[in-house]
């Protein structure tokens, strides 16, 4: 039985996200098979890790053999220099001018690609004596953030000019890693650029490029979701390789209560029970990051079994179907995502229901739940 497999986990609260380091290791270095010997990795760790815990993964990581960070902003990568990192801290996001003092007394690296960046890197300069870090960031077509890869050579060149301004690296974000024919076009472009700076270290590659294109590995290759064991869409034939997701989602039952049939579960009655049956409540709710259009779509697993979520999700807790789920009792466990015994549940089966990407929904569930770190 689940209560007898699961081990007692002390949190503020019945409900729990549970991260395992040790399957974060394991994906990393399955990533890394996949790079040259001298590509090195620069690990994603904004959002909080896509809501696995930066400042507790980034441990790990650098002893897997992570030789850089990526975050989204200066403060992600303040955080990380605070809780003791002193790896290079790439800043991919765009960043105020303001800011570019904070990030040169952290010695964080920051994507420029306007003028108004290097102005803000010279006056950065002028407070503590030394090169601000910088990568050039090339738009080849995801038209987001970037400078045009038709104006990105006069531009690099200026930047070099300067002594206040430290160029690490040149760099570009695939639009459709997914997709060969954009993809080459992109790096076609980006090569256009590249060629005439092959001193500057570059980079073009994410996770899904990482494991499918790798004549396009330069210096460096940045790898995220994978590293916390899901996968992007890769192009058509490309073999995916065995990840393992770090995150699972576990509540513990605070309510058990058996019900007539026609009898309707939660607000507007979106469930009626068809026999008899046996409710269990968690405490986890649309306000923890499950989202509430999942109500009655999502499964549970106890004692090795799945259970139905029924009712509509509320803000703090959601109801399962355990009436043919064996012996249950207050106080067991029920995993919303990840295993127990031969039965699974990923974070991509609630992404396919929504319509979206299991990035945004990992980075929902960091909203209020603890976390709890196991390998």
């Amino acid at each position: 039985m689940s209560k007898l497999r699961q081990p007692y986990i002390q949190t503020r609260r019945d409900a729990w996200v549970e991260i395992n380091l040790g399957n974060i290791e394991r994906n990393f270095l399955t990533l890394k098979n996949y790079c040259k010997p001298n590509t090195q990795i620069i690990a994603i760790i904004k959002a909080d890790a896509y809501g696995h815990g930066a400042t507790m993964v980034a441990p790990p990581l650098i002893a897997s053999g992570v030789k850089a960070f990526g975050v989204a902003s200066v403060d992600e990568g303040i955080e990380l220099r605070k809780s003791g990192c002193d790896i290079p801290i790439l800043v991919l996001g765009a960043v105020p001018s303001w800011s570019f003092t904070s990030a040169s007394q952290y010695d964080l690296e920051l994507s420029v690609f306007t003028e108004e960046h290097i102005k803000s890197a010279i006056q950065a300069y002028s407070h503590y004596g030394k090169p601000v870090k910088v990568h050039i960031k090339v738009d080849t077509g995801m038209n987001r953030i970037g400078l045009s890869y038709k104006d990105a050579d006069l531009f690099i060149k200026k930047v070099l000019s300067f002594k206040e301004v430290d160029v690490c690296g040149i760099f570009t974000h695939l639009a459709c890693a997914e997709d060969e024919k954009i993809t080459k076009i992109q790096a076609e472009r980006f090569e256009s650029v590249r060629k005439n700076f092959m001193h500057i270290p570059s980079h073009i590659l994410n996770t899904a490029g990482i494991i499918s294109y790798s004549d396009l590995q330069y210096d460096f290759v940045r790898a995220g979701i994978g590293i916390y064991g899901l996968m992007p869409d890769l192009p058509t034939g490309v073999s995916k390789p065995e990840l393992f997701p770090a995150m699972s989602l576990k509540g513990r039952i605070v309510h058990l209560k058996t019900i007539d049939a026609n009898e309707g579960v939660s607000y507007s009655y979106s469930y009626k029970t068809r026999n008899k049956t046996k409710i269990a409540t968690l405490p986890i709710g649309y306000a923890d990051g499950v989202p509430r259009v999942l109500s009655n779509k999502i499964y549970g697993l106890i004692n090795g079994k799945k259970v139905l979520q029924v009712g509509n999700i509320t803000m703090d807790q959601m109801m399962f179907d355990v009436t043919n789920a064996g012996e249950v009792s207050i106080g067991d466990v029920v995993t919303l995502l990840g295993e127990d015994g031969e039965q699974k549940i990923f974070i991509d089966e609630w992404a396919k229901l929504l319509n979206t990407i299991n990035y945004e929904l990992t980075c929902r569930l960091k909203v209020r739940l603890p976390r709890v770190y196991t390998r």
